[in-house]
Parts: C-alpha cells; structure tokens; sequence
C-alpha cells in the first residue's frame, strides 16, 4: 500500500463483524472505524461484546463473519497470488506487532525483574540489542514513575505498580495501537488514580490509537474525543464525551450512565 495512502486509512475497521460462542451472538454484524490516533471508550453493560472486539484484535478469537482490518491490511487472512487464505502465523506476527494490550490482570513474568519484563519483547521480537532496549525501557519507566524498580520482581511490587509495568511494557513495543481492558478493576481503589494518570499523560504526549473499555467514566470522558455505548453486541449510540455523557439521546444509554455514575 503506498505510503501517502496510509495516513487516510482507518486504523481499526470492523466490517460486518459476527461473532458468537455456540447459538449465543455476542457480535451482531458490528460496523465501525477508528481513525489513527483517536482515543475512543467502548462503554455497556457486561456481556455487551467490549471485551471480545479487544480479544478479535489481539487474536485470541475469532470472528464468525466479516472482516477486520487494522490500516488497510485484513487482520486474519492474506492474499496469496488472486486467494485469500487464512492468515500465517508469520503474517499475525506481523500485524500483532502495532497492537500492544493492558490486560486487567497484570501477565508480568514473575521470574524475571521489572528491566527484564519491559525489554523481554523488544528484544526477541523487534530485534533491539540489549542497550537499545534497556534505554527505552528506563524511559518508560521513569514515565510510569517506577525509575526505582528496575531489579525488583514482581511480587515485591503492589498491584498498581505492577499495572504500570504492564503499560510500560505494552508502550516498549512502539505500538500504533493500545488497547486497555479494564486496566484499573483489578485494583485497590486507592491505586487507580496513579495507573489512570499515567494513561493520561500517554494519551497527552503521543499519538497512539487507544481503544479502551473501562468502568471509570471519568477516565473515560477525560481520555476519549469518542465514546460508543455497547448492548448485546451492537453500537446504540456514539459520539463525543461531552454528548455522550451530559445528553445521551438513547434510553439505553442513560439508563445505564444513571446506573454505573450511581455507583
């Protein structure tokens, strides 16, 4: 594709997505695009399908129909000659390579200290030599507040510390894409505010596409220029923050504003 061409590409685009475990349709023909470097929060009910488009973008499922694409290039097929054929692994490889993901479970490698777990992937994966990746690993980690956790290892950290490893290790990767799945649920209340500020300032001072679900409405209106609200796997309202959140036009939405801001 040429490269004048690439900054008009969507960088997200789900194409009639269905996607359904047995007879239970989670995805029901969802159609949307995010633009390179939108920051947009996927709110709704639990089981609305949030969680799952996340899932069907790290290839973890896949879709029963329809087509995803991430910047003009199908997510799970490649063209061979005039076919198209399931993706290789090579080829996921190499798409999975622009989506970085914050999981709500933290996934660091208990065996190995913080520097390890930030430069695992940039080494064996993007090829960067040892100093490369230890440099920007100290970078990120003095972004993330944690320049004095180098050597220690996971389980000598609290569980937000951990959660801005995990960012931390996401971002080494130079990713187009983040996406944030409930990153603060797994938390102690008192230690959302810091993983939240550090999102912040990602958001602020690049510019990553962020795709993020989350609970904390006011991360997300702080965070997002988009908000679509999910239920039972089909967009019922989208726009930006202020709208969406100040005037929902759609029942469903404020009812569950009502029911998520009561809490």
């Amino acid at each position: 594709m040429p490269d004048d061409l690439s900054t008009d590409m969507p960088m997200i685009q789900f194409d009639n997505v269905v996607k359904q475990f047995g007879d239970h349709v989670v995805l029901d023909h969802l159609k949307f695009e995010v633009a390179r470097g939108d920051r947009v929060t996927l709110i709704g009910p639990s089981g609305s399908g949030k969680t799952t488009i996340l899932r069907l973008l790290m290839t973890l499922e896949t879709v029963n129909q329809g087509v995803i694409w991430i910047e003009g290039d199908r997510l799970t097929h490649e063209q061979k000659g005039s076919r198209l054929v399931p993706a290789s692994e090579k080829y996921l490889r190499k798409v999975r390579r622009r989506i970085g993901m914050v999981f709500q479970q933290f996934n660091l490698f208990p065996n190995m200290n913080v520097i390890e777990n930030i430069t695992e992937a940039p080494i064996h994966v993007l090829g960067l030599d040892k100093a490369a990746a230890t440099k920007r690993a100290r970078e990120l980690l003095d972004m993330v507040g944690l320049s004095d956790k180098e050597t220690a290892h996971p389980t000598q950290l609290s569980g937000g510390q951990q959660q801005r490893v995990a960012i931390a290790r996401a971002l080494a990767m130079d990713p187009d894409i983040l996406l944030l799945d409930e990153v603060t649920s797994a938390l102690d209340p008192e230690l959302v505010a810091d993983v939240l500020d550090v999102l912040r300032n990602v958001a602020e001072t690049t510019d990553i596409t962020m795709l993020i679900v989350t609970h904390e409405m006011q991360f997300a209106r702080d965070v997002s220029n988009r908000v679509m609200m999910f239920d039972k796997g089909r967009i019922v309202e989208e726009g930006d923050p202020t709208t969406i959140f100040t005037s929902p036009q759609n029942e469903r939405t404020r009812t569950f504003l009502k029911a998520v801001l009561a809490d």
